[in-house]
């Protein structure tokens, strides 16, 4: 088979780095792909330009089998797009792909199909959100982007002061640019976060090992979030009783929306979960992989990610035997100083020996690996426990430098 694989992030190595592994697979071509991808030996980074160019060339070179890893394509409609000209692919259709890139179609639709989240108002104008606030006295409350923001639309504000400040950062100064045209204010609900990733061929959905996500750049929950400093798997606060809370009040009625409303989905779809004391809370959805999730999430994966796809396209994802390695992964995120405002790139980045490492934001340029973004890449290690993942994870990142390196140290410790 022939595979292209979409994106230039670390969850797309993580991708690559477990398709390349089935015997089914003779080329992936990754588009455009980063410096952990060009090193994978069935592996080949393409620049590819619009979708146009992207049909064109899965025409051209009989791609068998696409898979979208970014957001942004998938709200643009790419899925529609691909099968138009009968080609197969992973993801939602622009319609269903709306879940996450509209943050009000989201919660309207939670509403509709009775699935437990947060209360909510919407906001196209700041004066009347603002206005909204002087009349709030429950703090904390959730400031969300009703667009796309890379993981950073969403701010717990503790007091009036703070949700101030976020409604004119995205509404008035547009720090999100369109995204935050318009807002979503929600109740804030106190527990645990958890991510659950599932996969669904639009009949059946089965959930993948929960994660935990670690969303803000410093330790303990404090600072600005980001795109993702690490993540837990499987998430040791997620019991029996959470999944099948989870499923049944969460998982079932959303698929069942997917079916009533008609949409077209064949791919992952993430759901961010807040256990509280009253049950679970879902807190968002995306409909693609999560990053950092992901990095952890296929290590642990110990079946075929190619079969697993070719079920989905085939609707015939009841019939798949999914087979978990035991233990826990945890990936940490080795980011550039100043990350997610301000920083530098360009910095040369040196590894001691190969541990599992999933590059992201990373360049070769005259045979040298360098730094070209926030989020550079993630260390992953794997063990017995919580415990032991941590302290082997941590171990690994010692043989891993650049100038300005910086990572959370809290990761796996709760």
């Amino acid at each position: 088979m022939k595979i292209m694989l979409i994106g230039s992030g670390g969850r797309e190595h993580a991708l690559a780095w477990k398709l390349a592994q089935s015997k089914k697979v003779t080329t992936i071509y990754v588009v455009p792909g980063n410096a952990g991808t060009e090193m994978i030996s069935k592996c080949c980074n393409v620049n590819l330009f619009t979708n146009e160019n992207l049909v064109n060339f899965a025409k051209d070179n009989h791609i068998d089998l696409t898979i979208v890893g970014p957001e942004n394509l998938l709200v643009e409609g790419i899925v529609n797009l691909f099968k138009q000209n009968k080609l197969d692919i992973i993801g939602p259709s622009q319609k269903a792909a709306q879940l996450e890139g509209n943050k009000t179609y989201a919660k309207q639709f939670m509403e509709r199909f009775k699935i437990p989240t947060a209360k909510f108002k919407v906001f196209s104008e700041p004066h009347s959100a603002l206005a909204y606030l002087e009349n709030t006295t429950t703090f904390p409350v959730v400031v969300k982007a009703n667009g796309l923001a890379a993981g950073k639309g969403v701010v717990i504000c503790k007091n009036l002061k703070a949700a101030r400040e976020t409604i004119t950062d995205f509404m008035i100064d547009h720090s999100l640019k369109d995204a935050g045209n318009s807002i979503v204010m929600e109740e804030f609900f106190s527990g645990v976060e958890t991510s659950i990733i599932c996969i669904t061929d639009g009949k059946t959905m089965v959930p993948l090992v929960s994660a935990q996500d670690h969303k803000t750049i410093h330790e303990h929950g404090v600072g600005l979030n980001t795109g993702g400093m690490g993540a837990v798997c499987p998430n040791p606060h997620v019991n029996q009783k959470v999944m099948d809370d989870f499923t049944k009040h969460i998982m079932i009625p959303t698929l069942n929306g997917i079916k009533q409303s008609k949409l077209d989905f064949h791919g992952f779809l993430f759901f961010g979960i807040m256990i509280t004391n009253n049950g679970c809370k879902c807190l968002e959805y995306n409909v693609r992989m999560g990053d950092p999730e992901c990095q952890s999430i296929v290590p642990l994966m110990n079946f075929d990610l190619v079969a697993l796809f070719q079920t989905v396209i085939k609707n015939q994802l009841h019939t798949f035997k999914f087979l978990w390695k035991k233990g826990t992964a945890i990936n940490i995120v080795l980011a550039s100083n100043g990350y997610p405002k301000n920083y530098k790139i360009g910095y040369q980045i040196n590894i001691q020996h190969q541990p599992l490492v999933f590059f992201a934001n990373t360049i070769i340029k005259e045979n040298k690996l360098l730094t070209n973004g926030g989020r550079v890449l993630s260390v992953v290690a794997v063990g017995k426990s919580v415990k032991d993942a941590y302290v082997k994870v941590y171990k690994e990142i010692k043989n891993i430098n650049f100038k300005r390196m910086y990572f959370r140290k809290d990761i796996g410790l709760n």
